[in-house]
């Protein structure tokens, strides 16, 4: 049996273990305007990284807009994971069709689509002048509201879909067992149904937090060029620049920061349940 694994393990070495290797060799190196890339095994562009008070602040937004986005997208999620687990079967597979719908789009056509909808020029500014609302365009975009609430519509269906499918295992008449206890339906679900789906929780929280820590179209169509997170600046240094040495060190500072941010928050969710227990 372990020999079936040996095609998929060596897959995995040639696509992803090996490129890392790679660009962690390259973080190592030097970079100079006239040879780009200089063999060197140093630590500079680390430390570059976080002496320099403008990259301290892309991370930091990126931490912040991921940690928001990942929240709201939870506590939207949740509620309609729940129903579309608990509805019937009839509607069940629409509803389903619906919420996976918008991931047949590409990240980068749900971007563009909301610029036509938040522009100045745009639906919503265009209704709010017609009805009188404003006189001047709305400032919509190129903020950092703007960016999480759109990054918020792209990773919603990947959060719902997951609760949905873990919700969808628990038996109902624990909550049935509950209300005839007294429990009311908010309780019931606190109690007994929450701290159950907490491995879909865990599970959709950390998908979206890693697709939002990674996120490009979003933060550039929507933030515009003076709104700055770690992917698009990660590809600045490698294609504007040229730096390779440096960009592989943002991208491997992204990395580390992301497996952290998730192992951490996984740590703390699943100690919170077993003190529950």
């Amino acid at each position: 049996m372990r020999l079936l694994t040996l095609p998929a393990i060596a897959i995995v070495l040639a696509l992803m273990v090996a490129p890392m290797a790679m660009l962690l060799r390259y973080s190592l190196n030097i970079y100079t305007p006239t040879e780009l890339m200089v063999e060197a095994f140093t630590l500079q562009n680390y430390v570059q990284v976080f002496a320099d008070p403008y990259f301290r602040g892309v991370l930091a937004v990126t931490l912040q807009v991921s940690v928001v986005t990942t929240l709201i997208a939870l506590l939207v999620g949740l509620p309609a994971g729940y129903t579309l687990a608990r509805m019937s079967r009839r509607w069940k597979m629409w509803l389903t069709l619906a919420t996976i719908l918008p991931l047949m789009v590409g990240n980068v056509v749900r971007s563009a689509g909301w610029l036509a909808l938040l522009g100045n020029s745009g639906l919503f500014n265009a209704v709010a002048q017609w009805s009188g609302l404003v006189r001047e365009p709305m400032q919509l975009m190129f903020n950092q509201p703007a960016v999480v609430g759109v990054m918020v519509t792209i990773v919603l269906p990947l959060m719902v879909m997951t609760l949905a499918s873990v919700i969808e295992g628990i038996p109902r008449n624990v909550e049935e067992a509950a209300a005839n206890l007294g429990a009311r339906p908010f309780t019931a679900f606190r109690r007994v149904v929450l701290p159950q789906a907490m491995p879909g929780v865990i599970a959709g929280m950390s998908l979206v937090f890693i697709l939002c820590m990674n996120a490009y179209a979003t933060p550039v169509l929507i933030g515009g060029p003076r709104f700055k997170m770690m992917t698009p600046e990660i590809y600045q240094q490698f294609v504007g620049l040229n730096n390779w040495p440096f960009g592989a060190a943002l991208a491997f500072i992204l990395l580390i920061t992301t497996l952290i941010a998730v192992l951490g928050a996984s740590a703390i969710l699943q100690r919170a349940i077993s003190n529950k227990r």
